[in-house]
Order: structure tokens, then sequence, then C-alpha cells
């Protein structure tokens, strides 16, 4: 079955905006679920619904396309931020028993997919079903990201600066481990993506929170519109890029 290339290349740049897609849909979906009273069943029923119709318009498109990849991103991060909310809050299961549930599904998901189509490729896209595979792995770590994210901050003790440290320490091990070791790069890159979600959680809370809470008190409606401005100009980037590199190809050919 010939490979259908849907995804983006994994580079400094992806994380970055990861990172910053992350972030904010911490700060987005908490804008949403708190600071406009939402409450966190409501914006989980309407951010799923805002995922489920970016997902459709990106299982149809027939090539890589950065402003449809990144919202997809987007929605399953707000998405993740509030479902996780709801668990651990509304259904009073705590951050670290949802951690462990969300830990479960997603595990459960890798090895199905693993286990169905032979391959845990994030680079290439060889069949629908893999596709829908590769969303639901990045859906549920997102959701898992807000539940461990939370737990750090909360429950551990160490705070939103130390739970931002705390990951960050494991993703640079997880750098080191890429460039010195022979760990498959695709363990690595699940590995990284579920830690860069919990990093742009806490980091979410690092700017929202007032600072006699330990955070830099630029609010929800702040950090939503600083972040998505970064993303903004960063998907912008990315699609002079990809541009650019069609048409050397299309002179090359």
């Amino acid at each position: 079955m010939k490979e259908i290339n849907k995804l983006p290349a994994i580079t400094i740049s992806f994380w970055i905006m990861k990172i910053c897609a992350t972030t904010l849909g911490e700060t987005a979906g908490d804008l949403l679920s708190m600071t406009l009273h939402v409450g966190y069943a409501m914006s989980s029923a309407i951010l799923i619904s805002i995922f489920f119709i970016t997902l459709l318009i990106q299982l149809f498109s027939k090539k890589f396309h950065p402003l449809i990849y990144w919202a997809v991103i987007l929605s399953t991060s707000t998405a993740g931020t509030t479902m996780s909310d709801y668990m651990d809050r509304t259904l009073g299961l705590g951050y670290a028993t949802g951690s462990l549930i969300l830990v479960s599904i997603l595990i459960t998901t890798l090895i199905v997919w693993q286990l169905t189509e032979k391959s845990l490729s994030v680079t290439n896209i060889r069949s629908p079903r893999a596709e829908i595979f590769y969303w639901t792995a990045i859906l549920f770590s997102n959701t898992l990201g807000t539940a461990l994210g939370d737990f750090l901050a909360d429950d551990s003790g160490l705070g939103f600066f130390g739970g931002a440290m705390l990951i960050g320490s494991l993703l640079l091990l997880i750098v080191m481990a890429y460039n010195f070791t022979k760990i498959s790069t695709i363990i690595l890159f699940w590995l990284a993506f579920v830690l860069t979600r919990p990093f742009g959680a806490t980091f979410g809370d690092l700017l929202t929170k007032p600072i006699a809470k330990g955070g830099l008190d630029f609010g929800t409606i702040g950090s939503s519109i600083i972040l998505f401005g970064v993303l903004v100009v960063l998907i912008v980037i990315s699609i002079v890029k990809l541009n650019q590199t069609e048409k050397i190809n299309l002179i090359t050919k």
C-alpha cells in the first residue's frame, strides 16, 4: 500500500509548536470551563465536538496541511484539558487515579495499534485506520498530560515550577537517549509526546495562576492570546517552508 505523508517532520520546530499548542490547550480549556463558567461537562462536550470536526477534515485531506494538523493537535489539547478535569474533579476520581486510568487507555491504544498495523510510525500514515489510531493516541496522551501535570503541581508538593522542572529534566533525558542510545525512536517519540503535555500543562498553570500560588498571573485570557499568537506565527512559518519545499521538488522533477 502506498504511504501517504500526512504528518510533519519531527524536528525542533515540531516540539516547540507542540509545547505551545498544549500550553494553549491548557489555558484555553480553563478559560472556557472556569473563567467563562461553562463547566467541565459542557466544555468537554463542546471541545470534543470541535475535535471531531477538525479530525474529519484531517482524515479527508490528501496530504499534510500544517494548519489542519495543528488545529487537530490544539483541539485534542483543549478537549483533553476539560476531559481530565471532568474525570478528576467533577467525578471525584482524583489526579492519581485519573492518570492511571488514562495511562492504561493510552498503552492499550498503542498495543492494539501495533498489533493491527504492525507499525507505530509517526512520520507516515499508511491507512485511514492507522491515522485513527494515531489521533486516538494523541487525544488520550494530551488528556493524560493534564491529569499528570495537575498531579505534579498540586498533589506531589512540587508546585507549578517544580513540576515543570521535573518534566523538563525527563525530556532532557529523552533527548540524550535519542542522541546517544539505540532505543527505538518511536518509543522515545511517544514518551516525549506524553511528557510535553504535562510540561505544557504545568507551564500553562505557571502563566495563569496568581503570584501568591506560584504563578505569573497573566490570567487565562492573556495567556491564551499570547500563546495563540505565537502558535499562529509558527504555523505560518511552517506553511511557507512547506510551500518552498514543494516548489523545489517540482523544479527538480
